[in-house]
């Protein structure tokens, strides 16, 4: 049985203000739960008897844990279509540094992205790709609200993302041609005056930007990147919408550098 107060506290995750406070966020349905479990720290745990009798051996004896009836569930989830278990995992906090990892591999980095389920795509889509981290500015939403949690299908256990003040980060890197003894960081981000994706070299370690929903990537950030990519539309002639979705863009993007570079 879940108390009152179990109930208020994982309804009270739905706020920002309150996971920060908690150190907790929420994880919802078999499939992801089951991903998370190895790779965070599980505070709590409320399941169906049918769930836990096939899950017992994973749940470790530090977290809490009550058998609930769907009607419970119901009351305690915050889907629409509650499935099976609920699970509160500690916050993680990651010690990373941006220039390092852009020098070695691919990453993304997300300015102002704010909404959730975007997020939530973009970093299963960087799981995808075999990209580890995101870098996010501070106004992008926040990857551990429950929606975002659940469009990441459990690939939150392998990308780690963090917050970081993008444009002071950015403007730190070394200057292409300057990074004596090691590769240059090049910044690619992506606007509709761009260069053809398509035509355009690219490498297998860098920063990608994908700027926010309605406004693309901002000034601040926009002066500080070093190759301006875009995606074109077919035929270049024929009048189609503005712009792509920025999960969808991200996607085409990522295959394009995986594909050639």
């Amino acid at each position: 049985m879940i108390s009152k107060n179990r109930i208020k506290l994982i309804h009270s995750l739905e706020k920002k203000k309150f996971r920060r406070q908690e150190g907790l966020f929420v994880a919802e349905g078999p499939k992801l739960v089951g991903e998370l479990m190895p790779a965070f720290t599980l505070r709590y745990l409320a399941a169906t008897a049918q769930w836990l009798s096939q899950h017992r051996n994973q749940v470790g004896k530090d977290a809490e844990c009550d058998t609930v009836s769907e009607e419970e569930l119901r009351k305690a989830s915050l889907q629409q279509h509650p499935q099976e278990v609920i699970a509160l995992f500690g916050t993680p906090s990651y010690e990373v540094s941006l220039p390092e990892i852009a020098a070695q591999e691919l990453t993304l980095a997300l300015d102002g992205v704010q909404d959730p389920g975007n997020l939530g795509t973009i970093v299963r889509l960087a799981d995808w790709f075999g990209i580890r981290h995101i870098f996010c500015s501070p106004d992008t939403a926040d990857i551990f609200n429950p929606k975002a949690t659940q469009a990441t299908m459990g690939a939150i256990a392998r990308v780690q993302v963090h917050y970081i003040d993008l444009a002071r980060e950015l403007s730190s890197l070394p200057p292409e041609g300057e990074t004596e003894g090691a590769a240059a960081i090049p910044v690619y981000g992506t606007f509709l005056d761009g260069d053809n994706i398509y035509s355009r070299p690219l490498t297998r370690h860098g920063i990608i930007i994908m700027g926010n929903e309605g406004n693309g990537i901002s000034t601040g950030v926009s002066r500080l990147v070093t190759s301006r990519l875009r995606i074109p539309s077919y035929p270049p002639e024929r009048e189609t919408v503005e712009s792509l979705n920025v999960a969808i863009a991200t996607a085409v993007v990522c295959a394009e550098f995986r594909r050639r570079a």
